[in-house]
């Protein structure tokens, strides 16, 4: 259910204006000048236009860092209380703006100290500061809110945005789930660097991204502080909240890493998250120096969610995890997280890589080689995945699509094609230096096929692009 609510009221015209109540006048004509902005007309977009979310995001300001003070209690009414600290940049001059937040009730907005008139409409806060914004202006958006957050049902039926877990919470955002939890600009073209302070009952811990930057306790509440310097987008954005065996330690070369593990998932995850250090290792050799300054991980039960999620530093994994899908995860921090889709229209960039990460992982153990997947995927890939040919990876025909076999699967081949034709040196060579051009930037396809034409000048790459990156149907094998 669509739910409206304005706080400040803006009449179009006030025809006759007694003396006795020029103060009111007053009062109504700063009223006007919050709801105008000056007058100017300088509305940023509700949404930036993505082909398969079209209301994600926002227009007219790029975000630099997002400040969350967030206490949860499972058993408190209402179970979250928050204040996002939003700083930003306005990329045009601004009379209003908008914010995505779905649910959640808001009870006050200010930018730059100043109380702001606001309105909801669905997923849409329309913030209308006292004063417009100008072009290049950094400014502040403080929003005060609460409430019970809910899941988010994506297109292919998933849930994530804040689940409910048997001791707490935990909050996933692919694609557009974490506005179910605190208001941004939730569009992966738009990254940010982030402090998150989580207040929960004592005896629970919750843990996030980036490194933790202090945890204390007061009477029965417990408050834990993480810090996120690198950019990220909203959709990696993670809380955990639980009882969790907590496991610190560094890898050889002095990487923190930190591991939070569900109690009743410690036994069966103990010999995979053993290999989080060598997996890192063998990961830095393949793709480049790692992009972030700790790594880890988040176990919680299989019961909490039914996916992993490759969310930035610590991956979340429902249910022990087994080696291949620790890699995948672990490849995501480089593709997807440090360089991230510019459109979910390129998804493809993320879930490609990853995937290929196993097959490298499974050649360099001595499995089967890349080479030997691609081919057994090519003849008998529909035994396993019924869907493989049904539409090409770069061109998911719906946002119900863009997690589907042909993205993760097909798109692993496109990026064996382009290894089959330039040969390991510099195919290796692509890799490491597409992570490097692109390190915590945004990408596409064009940016991506451009990249990998301009390494390998000489070779002819139309029939990867045009048969298996972008063609209907299961492409011919050549040569």
């Amino acid at each position: 259910m669509s739910s409206t609510r304005v706080m400040v009221s803006c009449p179009r015209r006030i025809a006759v204006v007694p003396r006795y109540v020029r103060s009111v006048l007053a009062l109504l004509l700063l009223t006007a000048t919050a709801c105008s902005g000056g007058g100017r007309g300088a509305d940023g977009a509700a949404g930036v236009g993505d082909p398969y979310f079209p209301k994600a995001g926002n227009g007219g300001y790029d975000v630099t860092h997002y400040d969350l003070t967030l206490a949860y209690d499972p058993k408190g009414r209402p179970a979250l209380t928050g204040s996002a600290a939003i700083t930003a940049r306005a990329t045009q001059d601004l009379d209003s703006f908008h914010l995505d937040l779905k649910g959640l009730s808001v009870e006050e907005v200010t930018v730059e100290g100043t109380r702001a008139g606001w309105s909801r409409t669905g997923q849409e806060l329309s913030v209308n500061p006292a004063h417009a914004l100008d072009k290049g202006e950094t400014f502040r958006v403080t929003v005060a809110y609460s409430g019970t957050p809910r899941p988010v049902t994506d297109p292919d039926g998933s849930q994530e945005g804040w689940l409910r877990t048997a001791d707490g919470a935990l909050a996933l955002g692919e694609p557009v789930g974490s506005m179910a939890w605190f208001p941004g600009n939730h569009h992966p073209s738009d990254k940010a660097s982030y402090d998150i302070a989580v207040t929960v009952p004592k005896g629970l811990t919750a843990v996030s991204n980036g490194e933790p930057a202090g945890e204390r306790t007061v009477g029965d509440r417990s408050t834990y502080t993480w810090h996120t310097a690198e950019p990220m987008a909203s959709y990696l954005a993670t809380v955990a909240i639980g009882r969790y065996t907590v496991t610190r330690s560094t890898t050889k070369d002095g990487l923190p890493v930190y591991v939070a593990v569900d109690p009743a998932q410690v036994s069966a995850s103990r010999e995979v998250l053993a290999r989080l250090p060598e997996v890192m290792d063998w990961a830095r050799n393949n793709f480049g120096p790692y992009p972030f300054a700790s790594t880890g991980a988040i176990v919680d039960r299989p019961e909490d969610s039914d996916y992993a999620l490759e969310t930035q530093n610590r991956p979340v994994f429902a249910g022990a995890p087994d080696t291949a899908t620790l890699v995948h995860e672990i490849a995501h921090q480089w593709f997807g997280d440090s360089v991230t889709p510019r459109t979910w229209r390129d998804m493809w960039l993320n879930e490609a890589f990853a995937t290929y990460a196993e097959w490298l992982w499974e050649e360099d153990e001595g499995g089967a080689t890349a080479e030997e997947t691609f081919t057994d995927l090519y003849d008998n890939g529909e035994d396993d995945y019924p869907g493989l040919w049904d539409f090409p990876p770069g061109e998911p025909p719906t946002a119900e699509d863009i997690s589907s076999d042909p993205v993760y699967q097909r798109g692993a081949m496109v990026v064996h094609r382009i290894r089959q034709t330039v040969g390991d040196d510099t195919f290796y060579d692509i890799v490491q230096g597409w992570t490097a051009a692109h390190r915590h930037g945004t990408a596409d396809a064009d940016d991506f096929t451009a990249y990998v034409e301009g390494q390998a000048p000489d070779e002819d790459f139309d029939e990867i692009w045009d048969d298996w990156l972008y063609g209907e149907g299961k492409p011919e094998r050549r040569g």
